[in-house]
């Protein structure tokens, strides 16, 4: 380590390294005195005291150098599995120089936000992810309709992906009951709801599960209040709960006008305002753009933290189409969607695919009715005119036959904005 870099305020080690040589000099200078005059008749008061003294500056320093190497380090036992040497080297790179990261926030929910949490928590541990609670179906809706509790499944998916666990922890808590009652309902929802039973709160139970599952940064749900979002299509049909929107868009073959929430004056939790405000980069998406994004975006004073903040905001459209939400969709109706429901916030980035796909996906993706989201260059001059950045990249990833962001590549890209 360079002179500089040692003198350098922040890496606090080095406060507590010198005590303990000047502890050492004291009790090395008391044992030297010791030896040199063991056979000399002396008043031994001051070596011992010096001894004494020397000997509890190493115990102290030695303590407060471990209570900063390891301050945030969260042993979880059998839920994370033993700490090897290879876990602690990564806890120590994670305090060190993953905490002095961007202060990135997402704002989104589904599949495609977990996917870049994954990536982004290799870049900094500064990551809040606020979450949408509008999500009616499936097993999150069935506890939603029982328990009278918040959706769970985007914030498990979302903690999930910034967990540090044992992959054999992963897969029990993504697992779902393939029969019964509990038939589609997965064990990490069940946890969620039976946190949620023995807490305050829902947002209690997330932070506590948050603190048990070894976190890295904070998963917030967008709010707390009991949200259900409407969407009202082309044609004038009004479709009440999240999961039905697409499906009337496609069987009525009326595209979605917009989206709107009730009760409209749902209020935003503070923490995520807070995060938001104080943030240096807001991400939104990648995600659904009616039923994962936009829900966030309606939620009161969430709008608000993003046209205050001096973040900057960045918008990651989905690679491909999705049947239901955004057929047809060009990269420009995705950003005209986002201002028509949020007009004061201002996007100072898009990060876009320009990747293709294998002749074999895009068939499979077009028999679906989606495709990939093109960008043509009258597009990229009518972004200019809108004073957004657009910045491009191959950011397409196959897995099992389904198209992906690339993560990593992705999260490089947001982190080096604030580089």
């Amino acid at each position: 380590m360079r002179l500089r870099d040692w003198l350098k305020p922040g890496l606090q080690l080095k406060r507590w390294i010198l005590l303990g040589t000047i502890g050492v000099f004291f009790l090395s200078f008391a044992l030297g005195r010791l030896l040199f005059l063991i056979n000399i008749e002396i008043k031994g008061h001051l070596i011992l005291i010096s001894a004494i003294f020397g000997f509890f500056l190493i115990l102290i320093s030695f303590k407060l150098g471990m209570d900063s190497l390891f301050k945030n380090i969260r042993f979880i036992g059998s839920i994370a599995g033993p700490l090897d040497k290879n876990k602690i080297n990564k806890q120590i790179y994670d305090k060190k120089i993953l905490s002095k990261g961007p202060k990135v926030v997402t704002v989104g929910g589904g599949t495609g936000l977990s996917v870049l949490l994954r990536g982004l928590k290799l870049f900094t541990s500064n990551i809040t992810a606020i979450v949408t609670v509008a999500d009616d179906g499936g097993g999150s809706g069935k506890l939603r309709e029982d328990l009278g509790m918040l959706p769970p499944g985007d914030i498990r998916n979302c903690i999930l992906a910034l967990a540090e666990m044992e992959p054999t922890m992963e897969k029990l808590l993504q697992y779902r009951f393939e029969e019964g009652n509990l038939k589609g309902q997965s064990f990490g929802n069940l946890l969620i709801a039976s946190m949620n039973g023995i807490s305050y709160s829902f947002e209690e139970a997330i932070k506590k599960i948050n603190e048990v599952l070894a976190v890295t940064g904070n998963v917030y749900p967008v709010t707390l209040e009991d949200i259900t979002l409407y969407g009202k299509l082309e044609n004038g049909m009004v479709v009440r709960g999240e999961s039905n929107i697409p499906k009337k868009s496609i069987e009525e073959n009326s595209k979605i006008e917009r989206v709107f929430i009730k009760p409209k004056e749902a209020e935003a939790l503070q923490e995520a305002k807070i995060a938001i405000e104080t943030a240096d980069i807001v991400v939104l998406g990648p995600g659904s753009l009616y039923t994962s994004i936009l829900p966030n975006l309606l939620v009161k004073d969430i709008c608000k933290a993003i046209t205050k903040t001096k973040a900057k905001v960045v918008y990651i459209p989905n690679i491909m189409t999705q049947p239901g939400e955004t057929d047809g969709y060009t990269l420009l109706q995705h950003v005209d969607t986002i201002l028509n429901h949020c007009p004061s916030i201002t996007i100072d980035y898009i990060i876009a695919n320009n990747g293709k796909i294998s002749v074999d996906v895009g068939h499979k993706y077009k028999l679906e009715g989606a495709r990939l989201v093109d960008i043509t260059e009258e597009e990229r001059k009518a972004l200019k005119d809108y004073k957004i950045e657009l910045i491009e990249d191959n950011l397409v990833e196959i897995k099992s036959d389904y198209v992906r962001h690339d993560a990593i590549k992705l999260s490089k890209l947001i982190t080096g904005l604030y580089k």
